[in-house]
């Protein structure tokens, strides 16, 4: 699975990361701002869900860069 992350270019930066660089890199892969991606990751944890779960899983699949 994490092969499948590293050949689509999602992968977790060594800088600019936050907490776990999720948010970091699926804003690098599909060149958004980093800022309005965290920023709707917060907003979509306040609507229930399973978000703080998939943020988890994620950051666990999502190889840090190398």
């Amino acid at each position: 699975m994490r092969d499948w992350f590293r050949r689509n270019g999602l992968v977790r930066p060594r800088r600019g990361r936050v907490l776990g660089g999720v948010c970091a890199g699926f804003a690098r892969r599909y060149g958004w701002s980093k800022w309005l991606v965290r920023l709707a990751a917060v907003l979509s944890i306040l609507i229930p869900g399973p978000q703080v779960l998939a943020y988890v899983v994620l950051w666990i699949l999502m190889p840090a860069e190398e």
